[in-house]
């Protein structure tokens, strides 16, 4: 089977989490990464530059409305919520979209949000990534990602910075593979068959 996304979703100590993460995948890795990264309302582009010391694959924010393309590592822009949108008479590929809705979990971006709509859009085809993180955003997501036939993957919470949000989804069954950090990135090139 042919993944088509990646999800990842980070919180708390997720900034030396994505380092390892995107480091260890080659610059020609064809699976397209969607990144929520907890982040304050007011950040700006330090964490996408910060990251791109990382990886030779080109990170972006996305813009609304904008196809989801291989090879390329998007970031959610701060204060919005990233989702994923499915094919419409609209829109005739799968493409990204921005939403200033409440905070869910107490967080925008939310994990749970990317996660949610991009299940629905891809289902089978999906890849769940959940990091460190201090809260329990993701749980549901990778729930539903799990639900849809997706691959769910938790960092092992002995690696993880804070360990709560990687136990949360463990505790509530939706983890598949428990990994430690160093080990996410070499399992998706070899599960996406690259």
């Amino acid at each position: 089977m042919a993944f088509k996304l990646i999800v990842v979703g980070a919180s708390m100590g997720g900034l030396q989490a994505l380092e390892v993460l995107l480091g260890g995948l080659p610059k020609s890795f064809p699976v397209p990464l969607a990144i929520v990264q907890h982040r304050h309302k007011t950040s700006d582009e330090k964490l996408r530059m910060i990251l791109q010391q990382h990886t030779a694959l080109v990170i972006k924010e996305p813009q609304d409305k904008e196809e989801i393309m291989p090879g390329y590592i998007y970031l959610a822009p701060a204060d919005y919520h990233l989702m994923v949108e499915t094919k419409s008479q609209n829109v005739p590929y799968p493409c990204f979209s921005l939403s200033t809705d409440a905070p869910v979990t107490y967080a925008r971006p939310s994990i749970d949000v990317l996660f949610e709509t991009a299940s629905d859009a891809y289902s089978e085809k999906l890849i769940g990534v959940l990091l460190t993180g201090a809260n329990h955003d993701g749980k549901h997501g990778m729930s539903k990602i799990k639900a849809h036939g997706g691959r769910t993957i938790v960092e092992d919470p002995s690696t993880a910075t804070c360990p709560i949000m990687p136990k949360a989804a463990i505790t509530a069954g939706v983890a598949e593979t428990i990994l430690p950090l160093v080990e996410i990135a070499p399992f998706l090139v070899k599960i996406c068959n690259f």
